[in-house]
């Protein structure tokens, strides 16, 4: 099994016919990811090649869904015109939007997330890499060369750290990994997928990573006390980042102790989570607790780094 995303899923993308969509669709295709349709207004009823295969253009997310039986969408539209493409989406009853776009006005994100929220779509992002559930299917930026199918959850609000931990790990493998992006308003949180880890048979073992500002991880370290059985291990961005300057996301901020790496680790590591002070002892502590149940011993050399061409975490997008 996976969350949220399975081999099953038909996937949409929302911008496909610009750069950065043609360049991802291309991508998510390659990784196998069943890509039925885009979506632009202006482009509908056309059809657009990639290597050995077509995909058809629609007007709407609507048309799109009742040609293809789509429950995805990748959303790669510019942020002046994200809160209406997500709206669209929303509208239309689609199950999951992953909104990779950067830049959208907060404001806009707030009307979207609470108007999706009515309509029962869940959404991933926005500012995020997306989700990919290696051998199964790929939505989003997140490169599928770096991973392979395996039992450990994770969820990241950094894209560039998803990538690490998914390249340190990937001797052990992944059954999903999911990007939900750093911005002060997002939809899927920590607490959202760490509940459908927990409910995933082929999930054993989670990883959570974090970042300054905000107090996301600490109510996620609250619901992992009272909710989660699996063994949890954690990663903080910003040991080192000054007080009261924004670093990274717009979200991350931080005031006195709140928000602060320090007290974050000390909150998940109250609810039972082991935390890495690197990434690299992040993937340690993860080799050490599976080292026991027959997962393979971590290879000796390992902190390289991808080697693969990685998209950056985030990426701005034209039509």
């Amino acid at each position: 099994m996976a969350i949220f995303l399975t081999g099953h899923s038909k996937v949409i993308v929302q911008g496909m016919t610009g750069a950065e969509g043609m360049k991802h669709t291309r991508r998510m295709l390659a990784a196998g990811t069943r890509v039925v349709g885009g979506v632009n207004p202006r482009k509908a009823g056309t059809r657009v090649a990639f290597d050995d295969r077509t995909v058809p253009v629609f007007g709407t997310v609507a048309e799109a869904m009742a040609a293809t039986g789509a429950d995805v969408t990748v959303v790669f539209v510019p942020p002046p015109h994200a809160k209406a493409a997500v709206t669209e989406a929303a509208d239309a009853r689609i199950p999951l939007a992953v909104v990779i776009t950067e830049g959208i006005p907060v404001h806009d994100a707030v009307a979207f997330q609470a108007h999706a929220r009515a309509r029962a779509t869940r959404i991933i992002g926005p500012n995020c890499p997306g989700l990919i559930s290696p051998g199964r299917s790929n939505a989003g930026i997140i490169p599928a060369d770096i991973a392979k199918p395996g039992r450990i959850g994770l969820v990241s609000k950094s894209g560039t750290l998803t990538y690490q931990l998914m390249y340190e790990l990937r001797d052990i493998g992944f059954s999903t990994c999911v990007g939900i992006g750093g911005d002060p308003v997002i939809g899927t949180t920590h607490i959202d997928a760490l509940a459908a880890f927990e409910a995933d048979p082929d999930t054993d073992l989670i990883v959570m990573i974090g970042e300054i500002g905000g107090d996301a991880e600490e109510r996620a370290a609250d619901f992992i006390r009272a909710e989660i059985t699996k063994p949890v291990v954690g990663y903080v961005a910003g040991f080192t980042a000054p007080e009261g300057r924004t670093m990274g996301h717009a979200g991350a901020i931080v005031s006195g102790s709140l928000g602060t790496a320090r007290a974050k680790k000390e909150a998940l590591e109250a609810a039972g989570v082991r935390v890495g002070a690197t990434p690299t002892e992040t993937a340690e502590l993860v080799f050490a607790l599976l080292a026991d149940t027959g997962y393979p011993p971590r290879p000796a050399a390992v902190t390289e780094g991808p080697t693969s061409t990685a998209p950056p975490a985030t990426c701005s997008t034209t039509v």
